[in-house]
């Protein structure tokens, strides 16, 4: 339960500046639920036609898994909340909020990206390989820097945590695709994974995803700031 153990570290680094949860973004619920279900429904899109592309291409289905259960279903929600939580509150939380304010956003922001790209290293284990090193700290640099100019943008965690957590759930919990194994939905033909090559992988693999990030990342620049969120945009 590291997440929450963050949201309370957090709490208190700002308490000792007199400031509250409020500057990294827990205020306004409606608005803040707003911003988490258009990140968690964008993602999950995206996801899903990536996922249904490239059974399509490939000429395989996708079934549900016979020995998938509400509780594994619980199970998997759960790891991946406080997963998401935990990276999100790390990376785009105090940390960032303080970035912003002493470095401006440009450079709070791609000093974040930098140090996510760097993380995924660790968790992802391709120390020694240097092109998978830079595969990795490319693609994952890329969504953080999309998740920290929502941060920066909204003042809030609330929507880097939708995107992020859209992604990350649709991907594992319903279509078995990441570290977790078999989940609620499995390749028809017994396979782990469905795999699209050649075009259809690329396109669907790589260039899908960037589209999101790209635009996302536009509309967020573009985006003028609310008079209610954090001063953090005019950093």
């Amino acid at each position: 339960m590291i997440g929450p153990l963050l949201v309370a570290l957090s709490w208190g680094l700002l308490r000792l500046e007199g400031k509250g949860l409020r500057e990294i973004g827990f205020d306004a619920p409606l608005a803040r639920l707003r911003q988490f279900a258009a990140g968690l429904g964008l993602a999950a899109a995206v996801v899903a036609l990536q996922q249904l592309g490239g059974a399509w291409v490939t000429g395989t289905a996708w079934q549900v898994n016979p020995a998938f259960s509400l509780a594994l279903g619980l199970e998997l929600a759960r790891f991946n909340v406080n997963s998401v939580l935990f990276e999100e509150l790390l990376f785009r939380g105090y940390l960032l909020y303080q970035g912003v304010r002493f470095l401006g956003t440009r450079r709070a922001v791609l000093l974040d990206a930098a140090a996510f790209g760097v993380y995924h290293w660790f968790s992802y284990g391709v120390f020694g390989s240097p092109v998978m090193m830079s595969f990795v700290f490319l693609y994952t640099g890329a969504f953080g820097l999309m998740l920290a100019l929502a941060f920066a943008k909204t003042g809030s965690v609330a929507l880097p945590f939708g995107l992020h957590l859209g992604w990350n759930a649709t991907t594992q919990i319903v279509f078995s695709t990441g570290p977790l194994g078999a989940a609620w939905l499995v390749p028809a033909d017994g396979a782990a994974l469905i795999e699209p090559t050649g075009w259809a992988g690329a396109m669907l693999g790589i260039a899908l995803p960037l589209a999101m990030i790209v635009g996302v990342s536009l509309v967020l620049v573009r985006r003028r700031a609310e008079p209610e969120e954090s001063a953090l945009v005019a950093a």
